[in-house]
């Protein structure tokens, strides 16, 4: 399955209308969406579960979310769960960076394996609801992969409902993965070789690959563009590729609304 990168409650509308099975709300989309920020962990958990509150009261999409290290240690784990369950997520995803950066270094690095277990755990005693799947995230290509093994062995023992993997690169990785442990597992933005055969894939337990967050990048400059057309003096009229009434009046659930003000606030 591919879900669709959301950022917002239209966003999330637009996907359920196509079809989608479900969508996926990322750390880097909120800094975005939310901040205008790079995705280096400026946004908070307050900030991104608001967001992901907006998202899942617009409709029936169930949404994943990527809710990065959980905002601190394990107890900041707990309450990140709290509130991402209360805000109606179906599935999160905590990773093993050390995040923030910590001063003095220059590159990402990981938290020792036995705090990124407790972490799990800690997520794990922290659901109220048994149904909210909770993924244990680690990067490849901070580590040999040999260690990113190791962890995916190590985080299954914790009971945790599925793994994550961002960086995938080839069909080996995966397989080694794969042939480790046995649970459900998601990928982040797949390369070619890994993103274009869903039998394939679902071979390997496979359950979700992401396809990037080219949704938000393509409103940012739509937007940008024609912000851009209408400060040059192009006639709001020429500019192109805007929602028509159509659209629009689908995306906010025109009909609705229209038939709630005459059952509602009719006079008489």
């Amino acid at each position: 399955m591919h879900p669709a990168s959301v950022f917002d409650a239209m966003s999330a509308r637009m996907a359920e209308d196509l079809g989608f099975e479900m969508g996926m709300f990322s750390g880097s989309v909120g800094s975005l969406s939310v901040l205008g920020v790079p995705d280096i962990v400026l946004l908070t958990l307050s900030e991104f579960a608001a967001q992901a509150y907006r998202i899942n009261r617009a409709g029936n999409l169930p949404l994943a979310v990527d809710a990065d290290h959980g905002y601190g240690n394990a107890l900041n784990v707990r309450r990140t769960v709290e509130e991402l369950e209360t805000a109606g997520v179906v599935a999160l995803s905590i990773e093993d960076t050390d995040l923030p950066r910590p001063y003095g270094t220059s590159k990402n690095r990981l938290i020792p394996i036995k705090e990124g277990m407790d972490k799990i755990r800690a997520a794990l005693d922290a659901r109220q609801d048994p149904n909210l799947v909770i993924a244990a995230r680690t990067t490849v290509g901070i580590t040999p992969f040999e260690e990113v093994v190791e962890r995916a062995k190590a985080y299954a023992t914790t009971g945790v409902d599925a793994l994550f993997f961002a960086g995938m690169k080839t069909r080996e990785q995966l397989e080694q993965v794969s042939d480790a442990v046995d649970l459900p597992i998601g990928l982040g933005s797949t390369p070619p070789v890994l993103s274009g055969d869903l039998d394939y894939l679902s071979s390997k337990n496979v359950k979700s690959a992401l396809q990037g967050h080219l949704p938000i990048h393509a409103a940012m400059k739509a937007a940008y563009d024609t912000l851009k057309a209408l400060r040059e003096g192009t006639p709001p009229g020429e500019i192109e590729n805007v929602a028509g009434g159509d659209l629009k009046d689908m995306m906010i659930r025109g009909k609705d609304y229209k038939a709630w003000l005459k059952d509602f606030l009719a006079s008489g």
